[in-house]
């Protein structure tokens, strides 16, 4: 087994206490990390602390070459990297190389928002008391940044905390999923090759009692955490005067029109319903077409759902491996069984097998059953049917969250009235609402979260705005 020591202030450094990390779909354990006490934290704070004025006075032409040159980095390290993504997560491989194309982008979205971080020129001789005066805002790094990512995007939404920092000017102390901290250590491998200051970013896997200390630790200026609601919502509690960015997830729906394309419509959310086992926070989940297509839409939708090839992750022909514990299939095992028990019809799937979920396919769910309302966070989509565009935007809404949401149709009254009527972060016409670019704003309403990430919004939450008024003696 490979051992990764975590990136600790510059320094990469071992402990009394690791963890091995286990590939869910063979079963074996392939790799120990070491994990961070709280006095090594202690000392990540101090460093970090140290560095705080020379990161918020790094030229912007530094911060972009430091970004550059990660993102160089990562494309040498392109394959080896993504294979290790595959093995901790269980991600296939064509999925994991995708992965690290989307964190090398964000480097390079980040890379280019630092040189352009905001700052305005105000008129304030609105009234007679600002005659004369001239008045500039500009934005200030916030501090330090508690970064907190979970294991179903290990390296990517690690990469949505770190690149937005570093632009920033802020340091950073990200705490990795102990289920999948290698990819993230990886790269603390790449970031340690750079002129960024040492003790600028750490990334620390620890155990929850230690990484708790990021929440309520004062020190720290900004909480940004990607993970589950109930976890998110009382870490917000414990933050104290910090700001927090919450990022929650959801049980994100599609709307299918008839004049939608089918064929593209079923190809697409066939692929927002089954990526990476549904382990993903715009993961399609509920489905409703209307109802003079919906028997033709829901029999082709199996019969592609039918076409995923299984297998192991590191396989580049695989569509759908293993969830990322057994613990999780079988929670989604037991939400399927309470459903058909309560009436909901299983159109194909709902088989466990160890740590693998079959692809399944439900319908006669309603909003009582937790495949409906709550984030399933599996291989689970329902299909139900609906008689008018309104009705179909209501029961989108009827739910807890408020991530994404996709319609397809080619009505532009229908596309309107969702972006308008749909209580969600992000709306795609013609697409799924697993749908993301890394540099467009991404985030929640309701229990799906607050604040926004995207390169260049996470960069604002990561900044303060100072005024200067200038006025004639």
């Amino acid at each position: 087994m490979e051992t990764y020591q975590f990136y600790h202030a510059g320094d990469f450094t071992s402990s009394q206490r690791s963890i091995t990390i286990k590939n869910s779909y063979t079963n074996l354990d392939f790799a120990e990390v070491f994990l961070a006490s709280e006095v090594h934290l202690e000392l990540a704070i101090e460093a970090a602390l140290r560095v705080e004025r020379s990161m918020a006075h790094l030229p912007s032409f530094q911060r972009y070459e430091i970004l550059m040159h990660i993102a160089q980095l990562l494309k040498t390290e392109r394959e080896p990297l993504a294979k290790v993504l595959s093995l901790e997560a269980c991600k296939p491989m064509r999925l994991a190389l995708g992965e690290v194309d989307r964190a090398i982008q964000t480097f390079i979205v980040a890379a280019e928002e630092a040189k352009r971080l905001p700052m305005e020129y105000l008129s304030v001789d609105w009234t007679p008391a600002g005659a004369g005066k001239e008045a500039l805002v500009k934005y200030f790094p916030i501090g330090l940044v508690a970064g907190i990512s979970p294991f179903n995007f290990p390296l990517n939404l690690a990469v949505h905390k770190i690149a937005p920092a570093i632009a920033a000017g802020c340091p950073i102390i990200l705490k990795p999923s102990t289920s999948t901290p290698l990819s993230t250590l990886a790269l603390a491998r790449i970031i340690d090759q750079t002129s960024l200051p040492k003790g600028a970013v750490s990334i620390l896997p620890m155990d929850r009692v230690t990484g708790n200390l990021l929440v309520t630790d004062q020190r720290f200026k900004l909480l940004t955490f990607t993970g589950s609601p109930e976890v998110g919502w009382g870490m917000k509690s414990a933050a104290g005067k910090k700001k927090v960015v919450l990022e929650l997830g959801g049980n994100a729906g599609v709307i299918i029109t008839p004049s939608a394309n089918q064929e593209k419509a079923i190809e697409k959310c066939v692929a927002g319903a089954f990526a990476y086992a549904g382990q993903v926070c715009i993961h399609t989940q509920r489905i409703y077409v209307h109802e003079s297509i919906f028997q033709n839409f829901a029999a082709r939708f199996v019969a592609r759902t039918h076409l995923l090839k299984q297998g192991a992750a590191d396989a580049l022909d695989t569509d759908i491996s293993a969830m990322i514990d057994e613990n999780n299939a079988r929670r989604v095992e037991s939400w399927v069984q309470e459903a058909v028990a309560q009436g909901a019809k299983l159109l194909c799937g709902g088989s466990r097998t160890d740590a693998f979920f079959q692809p399944t396919v439900m319908t006669a769910t309603h909003h009582s059953m937790k495949v409906n309302s709550c984030e399933i966070f599996g291989p689970v989509v329902v299909i139900e049917p609906y008689a008018d565009f309104a009705q179909a935007v209501e029961e989108l809404n009827n739910s807890q969250f408020g991530l994404q949401a996709g319609v397809f149709t080619d009505s532009i009254s229908e596309m309107d009235y969702a972006f308008n009527e749909l209580e969600v972060g992000g709306v795609m016409i013609n697409d799924v609402p697993t749908f993301r670019m890394d540099h467009t704003p991404y985030g929640g309403v309701k229990d799906s979260g607050i604040g926004r990430e995207g390169v260049k919004y996470a960069i604002l939450d990561m900044m303060e705005a100072r005024l200067l008024v200038k006025g004639e003696w």
